[in-house]
């Protein structure tokens, strides 16, 4: 659409576009408004470094209080060719603040002619988690997971956030939702720093499974639905979705394993 007379010259922020249009999204619920919401929630998303790159993986389930949402939600997502984004809390909300996130990285390089970088990435994303603030409040509350390839230091690097924006690079995994203590736990015993990528996708399918164990609000794989976890690995290569049948063939042996 033409941009009127008087807006805002285009800069590198998409959202700060909007704000100049007066087009920007709001997050506000008016005072009281949450008891009669009652949103689905995403659970249980983790990531890990390894060599050469890092695996994202989640879950598929959606909670509603104590019901079944949604059994195949999507929660994993690319961002741009060198990094993707993962889920936990409202998810209409946090799959609308994706949505943004992918709009606003691709709207810089299309600007700046290059890619921002992973780091400026993940500050662009605490800034997203932080502008929903009010929303916290109410008791919707979006939690992402992030992780790239950053091509300058060649390596995967992977960031976890807090409610208010907080951002925080984790050295080797990550994990955020209802399950995320329960995931890490068991990162931290099967995680090495010379995993491959098929040795990554196996603890991955590990810890989801370990925590859909004990958490009721994480699904684990389903293998007689065919409900498998969404998983995506980062390198130098770029983001790319991991086959389904590589995905099932780690699912069954981390329940034969895990249970």
């Amino acid at each position: 659409m033409p941009l009127p007379l008087d807006a805002p010259l285009p800069g590198s922020s998409f959202t700060e576009l909007l704000t100049g249009l007066g087009q920007a999204p709001t997050w506000d619920v008016p005072p009281g408004a949450e008891r009669m919401l009652q949103a689905p929630e995403g659970t249980t998303v983790l990531a890990l470094r390894y060599a050469g790159g890092v695996v994202m993986a989640g879950d598929r389930q959606a909670t509603e209080g104590t019901t079944v949402a949604h059994r195949r939600i999507q929660k994993v997502f690319p961002a741009d060719r060198y990094s993707a984004v993962a889920i936990a809390g409202t998810a209409g909300l946090a799959i609308e603040m994706v949505r943004l996130f992918q709009v606003e990285l691709e709207h810089y390089e299309k600007i700046e002619g290059i890619r921002l970088s992973l780091e400026g990435k993940a500050n662009f994303l605490a800034r997203l988690v932080r502008g929903q603030l009010p929303m916290v409040f109410q008791g919707l509350i979006v939690v992402p997971l992030f992780a790239g390839y950053d091509e300058h230091e060649e390596r995967g690097r992977l960031y976890t956030f807090d409610i208010v924006g907080g951002r925080y690079e984790e050295r080797d995994y990550g994990s955020t939702g209802s399950g995320s203590r329960l995931a890490k736990s068991y990162l931290r015993t099967a995680f090495r720093p010379d995993l491959d990528p098929s040795a990554a996708l196996r603890v991955a399918l590990g810890a989801l499974v370990a925590a859909a164990d004990e958490d009721v609000a994480t699904g684990g794989p389903d293998l007689r639905r065919g409900i498998l976890p969404s998983v995506y690995a980062v390198d130098a290569d770029g983001v790319r979705e991991v086959p389904e049948d590589l995905v099932r063939e780690a699912a069954e042996a981390a329940l034969e394993e895990v249970r």
